[in-house]
């Protein structure tokens, strides 16, 4: 299934209208209480059940509480992944800043995809509550999500600010971490949250934060999904998070004089075992704000390629390929320009 997110300006409540190319239809309009969705500046709401591949519409209703004011949303298309797909293309966006200019014209060039992912740092910092619904559901004033099913990854700017703690109710993911894995044809996809560039007891956090703990939690995760049966068999093996797992200076960083991570080492010592033995191939990542491939090392057998930053000149957006033969991935600037173009041999 899915999770669509809409934002509301007043107190309502919606349901989501649905309909299968195959005639199938009807409404989502329950939440997990048992309440018609409801919400003051988003509604959210899950179609679950739908097989693989279904392909249909949707729209949204909304009713404001007060007045009663019904809003319907223009029929949206959307496309249930399938893991067992011979093939899929699917293109990642970072660091976007809210560069609303960048914002327009990625995505103006990027492709129809069977998926966005969008790889953390959609802001600056979170210091307003308005801030998040139009940053993260209408960035530029654009629907990204239209022929391109989003999955979002935090960056460290997303964990910044007074109510950085509110975005996990703005952002949908499938089983609402931050944190989740997907396949898609022949690409096993792994989302990793890589926390901070600085550690936990930074004061420029004020105590807001404890990445540790999650990094634990999720090296503990990690070593499970690996061995299901989806991402164990898959031919090509991808992990998307912000901050890179390899960077080319790793020198360490002095903290007290506006030092910070260039890559997550922190990260990289409690998945690097079990990203090895899944043969990790690559890892897509922002942060750096500038694309660079380090391809695979003994010591590193995964690859690390990362995206460019949030002006116009910097922006980029990456795109994969994947069939039998190999997984394609091109690395796209604004003025057309292909930065990397790299090319991965299936695993099985």
């Amino acid at each position: 299934g899915f999770e669509a997110v809409w934002g509301v300006n007043r107190l309502s409540r919606g349901w989501l209208e649905w309909k299968l190319e195959d005639g199938h239809g009807g409404l989502a309009k329950a939440d997990a209480f048992g309440f018609t969705p409801q919400g003051k500046d988003v509604l959210r709401v899950r179609l679950e059940g739908l097989k693989t591949n279904a392909k249909g519409r949707v729209r949204s209703h909304t009713i404001a509480a007060d007045d009663g004011e019904i809003t319907i949303s223009p029929w949206k298309p959307f496309h249930i992944l399938d893991p067992e797909a011979k093939k899929t293309r699917f293109v990642m966006w970072n660091d976007t800043h809210v560069h609303n200019e960048s914002i327009q014209a990625l995505h103006e060039v990027t492709p129809v995809a069977d998926f966005l992912v969008w790889n953390g740092d959609t802001c600056n910092d979170w210091t307003r509550d308005d801030q998040l619904t139009p940053t993260l559901l209408n960035p530029g004033g654009c629907d990204i999500t239209n022929s391109r099913p989003l999955f979002i990854t935090w960056g460290n700017h997303d964990s910044r600010g007074a109510h950085a703690f509110r975005m996990p109710g703005v952002v949908a993911t499938p089983n609402g971490r931050p944190f989740y894995a997907f396949r898609s044809g022949p690409v096993a996809v792994i989302c990793l949250h890589t926390g901070e560039d600085k550690p936990d007891d930074h004061p420029s956090f004020r105590g807001r934060v404890a990445f540790d703990e999650l990094r634990r939690e999720q090296a503990e995760w990690l070593a499970e999904v690996i061995h299901q049966p989806d991402f164990r068999d898959a031919p090509y093996r991808v992990v998307f998070c912000h901050i890179p797992l390899r960077w080319i200076d790793e020198r360490p960083q002095d903290y007290s004089k506006s030092g910070f991570d260039r890559h997550s080492g922190r990260s990289r010592s409690a998945w690097h075992e079990s990203l090895v033995e899944w043969k990790t191939q690559v890892i897509l990542s922002g942060h750096t704000h500038r694309s660079r491939w380090l391809p695979p090392t003994k010591a590193h057998p995964y690859g690390q390629l990362t995206g460019g930053g949030p002006k116009l000149h910097q922006a980029t957006w990456t795109e994969g390929r994947a069939d039998g033969s190999r997984l394609h991935l091109k690395v796209n600037n604004l003025e057309g320009d292909i930065l990397h173009d790299i090319q991965i041999r299936p695993l099985v």
